[in-house]
C-alpha cells in the first residue's frame, strides 16, 4: 500500500463516504503499517486492532455527511487523556487511567475518528528533541540519524511515517513545531485557549496548547475546525470563533528580522534554505518588512530563564519527593529549578513579559505575519544524547516566546535539503488569526511541490475555496428564519441570499420554546451527546447584519455553530435558563420537520 493509496484526511474522508475505501480497511491499514515500521517507541500504548476495526465497522450506520473525520485513524499524545488507555506522560510511575476523553479527543470521536493509540514523547512534555522517555526514542521519519524532535515525538512520527493521517501533540515552548520540521509535515499551534486543555496532562498550564500533526494545511485546519471551541471545564478556554480560509490576501506583509539578527549556529545550509523560502513567499507576492527580533529573542530566555519553570514543577512536584530517580534525569535537572524560584521573581518577570508584550504589539501593527525558520537547525540522536540541554535549548530559538505573547503559529515544511534533512518555516501572529495562517500557509507549501511526510507522496491540488461572498456575512437559522417560514420576511427584507442548507456537528439539541410565534431553541451540548440540526446559512452585509443581529429579543442569543464540514459559522443558539417547560424535539433533526410532523401530536 503506498502512494495510490489516499493518504490526506481529505482523500480518506472522501474515499470513505464514496464507498471506495471503508473506515475498517482504513484502519486496518494502519495497524498495517505500525507492524511494517515496527518501532515500538512511537506509541505508548495501542489499541487493539479488532476493536478499532469494529468501532470503524459500527461508523457505517451513522450519516457519513455529518462526520467530517469519518473514519479517520488519530493517535494522541500520551499526555492527553483518551478513554480506554493510561495516560503516562512518559512516566510508569505517574501513570493514571482517566476516567473521561479531554475534551479534544472527545470532539475527535464525535467528528467520526478512531482513536488507534497513545504517543511518545519528552517525559512530562519538557523538551524539543525526543529523546528524554524511558520508552525509547522513535525513529525520525525522514532520516534515521536524526533526532525525531520533541516533545511530541511519537505523534510527529506517526503522521510523517504515514502510520496515521492526523495527530494530537502539545506546543507550550515549540513542541508542535519542531517536530513537524523535523518530520516534513505541518505543525499547527493554535492560538491559546481555543482548543480545551480539559485533560491534559500540564507542563506549563499558563502557556499550555494542544496542537495538531497532519500532512496539509488543509488537514490540520480541517482538524482545528473539529477540536476547537469553548469548554466551561477548562479555566484557560476561551471563546476564538474560527474565521474560514480566504484566498491567498493582496498586499501580504511578513516580517523577516533585520540583517544580522537570524540564528543558525553555523548551519550555512539552513540558512540558504531560509533565504529560498523568502524568496519563494516574494514570487507569491508578500512583501518583506524588517522587524526587530532582539525583544522576541528576550522574551524566549524569560521561558526558562525566569518562573514558568515553577509550573513544571508544580506539576512534578510530589514525585520528585517521593521517587525523584523515576524521572528521567535530565527532566529532573530542569524541573527541580522552579523549586527555587520566588514570588518576587514571578512579579519581575511578568512586569517585563507586559513590556515585552507591548513592543509585539507594535511590531504587528504594520505586519501581517512574521515569517522564521522553525528551528535554527538539526541535530542527531547522538548529538542531543552527547549534549541534551544546550542542544535542546538552541532547537527553541524561534519557537520559546510564542505562547509568551500569545501569538497562534503555523509550521510548514520548506525544501529538503541536499543532505536529506527537511527544514520548515513557521509563520506566526497575534491570536485570532489562526484562518490567516492557514489561508497563506497552505499556498506555501503547495507552491513547494514537496512530498508529503516521508512517504514521497504527492501535495494534492489545493482544495477550492467556498465561493467568495466579498463583504457579506453568513448567520446560520434553525427555526422560524428558514426559507418559507413565518419570520423569514426578516432576512429578506435585508435582502440577505441563502447560501446553503446544511446541519451542525451532533453536539446540539433542539426545544420547542412557549414563544409567539412558535420558535425554536438550539443548545450545545457535550460532543456526540446531541443531533445534527438541520439549519440555513444565510448571507447579509455587514450593516445588514448588524441591524439583524441588533433585533434579536431574548432569550434567542447569537453565538458561535459547528458545522457538520468541519467549518464554524455565526447562528442562533438559546439561553439555557428558559429551557424548563420547553419540548425537547431534538429527535426530529431540525424545525421544519417538527413543524410538519411534531406539531400534529
Amino acid at each position: 500500500m503506498g502512494a495510490e493509496q489516499p493518504e490526506t484526511i481529505a482523500a480518506i474522508v472522501a474515499a470513505h463516504r464514496a464507498g471506495t475505501l471503508t473506515p475498517a480497511q482504513t484502519v486496518a491499514r494502519t495497524y498495517q503499517r505500525i507492524r511494517d515500521r515496527n518501532d515500538p517507541a512511537i506509541f505508548i500504548s495501542l489499541r487493539d486492532e479488532s476493536d478499532a476495526v469494529a468501532e470503524a465497522e459500527r461508523l457505517a450506520a451513522k450519516d457519513a455527511a455529518t462526520l467530517p473525520l469519518y473514519g479517520v485513524p488519530v493517535a494522541v499524545k500520551d499526555n492527553i487523556d483518551a478513554l480506554g488507555f493510561p495516560t503516562t506522560a512518559a512516566c510508569p510511575a505517574f501513570s493514571y487511567t482517566p476516567a473521561h476523553d479531554s475534551t479534544a479527543v472527545a470532539r475527535l470521536r464525535a467528528a467520526g475518528a478512531i482513536i488507534i493509540g497513545k504517543t511518545n514523547l519528552d517525559q512530562f512534555a519538557t523538551g524539543l528533541v525526543g529523546v528524554r522517555s524511558p520508552y525509547g526514542i522513535p525513529g525520525n521519519s525522514v532520516r534515521d540519524d536524526l533526532i525525531p524532535g520533541g516533545s511530541s515525538s511519537g505523534s510527529a512520527v506517526a503522521v510523517g511515517a504515514g502510520l496515521v493521517p492526523l495527530s494530537l501533540g502539545t506546543d507550550t515552548a515549540g513542541s508542535g513545531r519542531v517536530p513537524a520540521m523535523l518530520n516534513n509535515i505541518v505543525g499547527l499551534k493554535p492560538s491559546l485557549g481555543m482548543i480545551s486543555n480539559t485533560g491534559l496532562v500540564p507542563a506549563c498550564r499558563t502557556l499550555d496548547c494542544i496542537s495538531v500533526f497532519a500532512l496539509t494545511v488543509d488537514d490540520a485546519a480541517l482538524a482545528l475546525s473539529v477540536v476547537a471551541g469553548p469548554d466551561q471545564a477548562d479555566p484557560f478556554s476561551r471563546d476564538r470563533p474560527l474565521q474560514p480560509i480566504t484566498p491567498f490576501p493582496q498586499n501580504l506583509r511578513l516580517g523577516v528580522p533585520r540583517n544580522g539578527q537570524l540564528i543558525f549556529f553555523g548551519d550555512k545550509t539552513a540558512e540558504a534554505a531560509y533565504a529560498d523560502a523568502l524568496t519563494r513567499w516574494t514570487a507569491l507576492g508578500a512583501d518583506l518588512i524588517e522587524f526587530d527580533l532582539e525583544p522576541f529573542y528576550e522574551t524566549a530566555r524569560l521561558l526558562y530563564e525566569g518562573p514558568w519553570v515553577a509550573e513544571r514543577y508544580l506539576v512534578i512536584k510530589d514525585l520528585l519527593a517521593s521517587a525523584p530517580d523515576a524521572i528521567h534525569p535530565v527532566t529532573r535537572e530542569i524541573t527541580a529549578a522552579g523549586a527555587r524560584l520566588t514570588a518576587a521573581d514571578t512579579f519581575s518577570a511578568l512586569y517585563r513579559l507586559q513590556g515585552l508584550r507591548k513592543i509585539a504589539e507594535r511590531t504587528f501593527a504594520d505586519i501581517d505575519a512574521l515569517v522564521l525558520p522553525t528551528a535554527p537547525t538539526a541535530y542527531t540522536t547522538m548529538q542531543v544524547l552527547a549534549n541534551p540541554i544546550e542542544l535542546n535549548s538552541r532547537l527553541g530559538t524561534y519557537t520559546n516566546f510564542v505562547n509568551l505573547l500569545d501569538l497562534c503559529g503555523l509550521a510548514v515544511p520548506a525544501s529538503m535539503r541536499a543532505d536529506g534533512i527537511p527544514f520548515g518555516i513557521t509563520l506566526l501572529a497575534p491570536a485570532g488569526r489562526d484562518a490567516l495562517l492557514a489561508s497563506i500557509g497552505r499556498v506555501f507549501h503547495a507552491e513547494t511541490k514537496l512530498s508529503l511526510g516521508a512517504k514521497g507522496v504527492t501535495h494534492p491540488p489545493l482544495a477550492p475555496l467556498a465561493a467568495n461572498s466579498g463583504e457579506e456575512i453568513p448567520i446560520a437559522v434553525v427555526g422560524a428564519h428558514l426559507s418559507g417560514m413565518v419570520l423569514n420576511g426578516e432576512l429578506t427584507a435585508l435582502n440577505a441570499r441563502l447560501v446553503e442548507a446544511t446541519k451542525t456537528t451532533p453536539d446540539y439539541k433542539l426545544y420547542a420554546l412557549n414563544t409567539t410565534p412558535p420558535k425554536p431553541g438550539m443548545l450545545r451540548v457535550g460532543a456526540g451527546k446531541g443531533a445534527a440540526i438541520e439549519l440555513e446559512i444565510w448571507a447579509l452585509s455587514p450593516s445588514a447584519f448588524g441591524k439583524f443581529v441588533n433585533a434579536i429579543p431574548a432569550p434567542m442569543a447569537i453565538g458561535t455553530l459547528r458545522l457538520a464540514d468541519g467549518r464554524s459559522v455565526k447562528g442562533f443558539l438559546v439561553e439555557p435558563e428558559v429551557l424548563g417547560d420547553a419540548r425537547d424535539i431534538t429527535a426530529y433533526g431540525g424545525w421544519r420537520k417538527y413543524v410538519a410532523e411534531g406539531a400534529k401530536t
